[in-house]
């Protein structure tokens, strides 16, 4: 070997040593970021998990008010339908009370003219009768 050999066998030496340091280096700097990053998600996870606990109060709570609004809708749809139905039992109510005796006077009022006119009739039919009888007697 001659003394180049040697230099660039060192050089190589001091290189390779120097890769296993920056490679240690890296690799304590990595084990020093993933402890970083467990303690930040520990963190985060100790942070978020009230939060989760009041999200999951928030959704129970929101669960039951709609509920309870969909009990209140449907009480006020069946308090509607109840009025409706009575509000039609009422008017039908007020037009058989109404419309009946209004049926039975236009029936009366009927029966007066039909009575009214036979004897219009008869009072007619008896005036020329008796105009009949007269002409009767002057015919030659």
């Amino acid at each position: 070997m001659s003394g180049w050999s040697e230099i660039f066998l060192g050089i190589i030496a001091v290189a390779t040593l120097a890769i296993a340091i920056a490679q240690i280096g890296v690799m304590v700097a990595a084990g020093a970021a993933i402890r970083r990053m467990e303690r930040l998600a520990d963190r985060v996870e100790q942070d978020v998990r009230p939060l989760l606990g009041h999200l999951n109060a928030i959704g129970r709570d929101a669960a039951r008010a709609a509920s309870l609004a969909t009990a209140q809708v449907e009480r006020a749809d069946r308090v509607f339908a109840d009025v409706a139905i009575r509000v039609e039992q009422t008017i039908a109510s007020i037009q058989s009370t109404i419309v009946a005796p209004a049926r039975e006077g236009r029936a009366l009022v009927s029966a007066f003219r039909a009575a009214f006119s036979a004897i219009r009739e008869l009072r007619h039919n008896r005036a020329r009768q008796g105009r009949g009888d007269d002409e009767d007697a002057l015919f030659i």
